[in-house]
């Protein structure tokens, strides 16, 4: 009897995917540095040296975990990018995008967020860099043409106005947990509606008189 095509092949694949979602939950809490090898082996129920047939080293893990994750979620940008949705419509779909990603990838947002200083000084992870200059020219790209089309206020700061997008959108990772009260959708959808909108009722034109 001939055996199965890809059967073996799918639960070699499906074990690296369960030690990479163990390891990106290590990495997510303890820190990458703080992280070792028997670390990931212990939370896998295997043996330190089992853990090196499927990988030759955390960084080989992370640097999976974040290449994957980051491909993905530029994927989506691109999409949004290339769209013929309106450029209003697209600064909200990025937006919205990006919640998701910190809702479904939590662990990978975290690691880049609290990690990618340190990894950045290893030259395996010199991509990290470039793209954090593609994701800035993703939303200066999208704010811009909102400027354009008269969607968004021409005296814009642009770099000011992405610099607080991408800080209080990335944050939320720190907060966020699934199930909560509001829902990453929810939480998108408020977060436009302060951002676009602002939060004053514009009845009060300044401060009252002592």
């Amino acid at each position: 009897m001939s055996a199965q095509p890809g059967g073996q092949s799918d639960q070699v694949n499906t074990r690296r995917d369960e030690l990479l979602a163990i390891a990106a939950g290590l990495f997510a809490e303890k820190g990458f540095k703080n992280t070792t090898v028997r670390d990931i082996a212990d939370a896998s129920g295997i043996l330190s040296g089992s853990l090196y047939h499927h990988f030759d080293s955390k960084e080989s893990m992370v640097d999976e975990i974040l290449s994957s994750f980051q491909e993905e979620l530029f994927g989506q940008y691109d999409e949004i990018l290339a769209s013929e949705l309106d450029p209003l419509a697209k600064l909200e779909r990025a937006v919205v995008v990006s919640f998701d990603a910190i809702d479904k990838h939590r662990d990978e947002v975290a690691i880049f967020q609290n990690e990618a200083a340190y990894l950045l000084t290893f030259d395996r992870f010199a991509y990290l860099g470039e793209r954090n200059r593609q994701s800035r020219q993703v939303w200066l790209t999208l704010l811009q043409d909102g400027v354009d089309a008269g969607a968004l206020r021409d005296d814009l700061d642009l770099e000011l106005t992405y610099r607080f997008i991408r800080d209080t959108v990335w944050v939320a990772v720190s907060w966020y947990r699934p199930g909560g009260r509001r829902t990453h959708t929810e939480i998108a959808k408020q977060y436009l509606s302060i951002l676009l909108d602002g939060i004053s009722t514009g009845s009060i034109t300044g401060s009252s008189s002592g």
